[in-house]
């Protein structure tokens, strides 16, 4: 079973861990790079938990954590999720399924009706992560041609 826990600043190191181990393990999937933060120092870390209004989780399968996702308000009724990633040790266990369902339905309890986010085009699994929760592609990124954009309404949407 995948329990899902939300983060604080002080959970940092659990958060700097887990984020390396994905830059590190799929360097494709992101715009950041481990270069770029494997350096940082707590301040950077704990200012990233800092985020007005972002929701961070992190996926354990036991005492294991698994995988790690964010959502971020982007508008007043826009949600964005970032930083998701799944461990390969959770990856095919519903560890991805219930990040994404546990950010829509944070975002949809606090009033929102849209969840957004950018996957790389050759990132095949999770692009059918996010269609299997909903998503729908809306076109390319015009910031970053490599990335599709891709939405999802939430219940209460008109």
């Amino acid at each position: 079973m995948v329990d899902l826990r939300v983060l604080s600043d002080d959970d940092w190191k659990l958060w700097r861990d887990l984020r390396l181990a994905a830059l590190a393990e799929a360097p494709h999937a992101f715009g950041s790079t481990l270069a770029g933060w494997q350096d940082a120092e707590e301040d950077r870390w704990r200012d990233r938990l800092r985020l007005p209004g972002a929701r961070d989780l992190v996926a354990y399968l036991g005492d294991e954590p698994v995988g790690m996702a964010t959502g971020l308000p982007t508008g007043p009724d826009t949600v964005e999720i970032i930083s998701v990633w799944v461990s390969p040790a959770g990856r095919g266990r519903g560890v991805g399924d219930a990040l994404v369902a546990a950010i829509a339905a944070w975002a949809s309890e606090s009033g929102v009706t849209s969840l957004k986010l950018a996957v790389r085009t050759d990132n095949a699994p999770a692009r059918h992560l996010y269609e299997r929760a909903g998503f729908r592609h809306t076109g390319p990124n015009e910031e970053d041609p490599a990335e599709i954009l891709m939405e999802r309404s939430l219940p209460g949407a008109q």
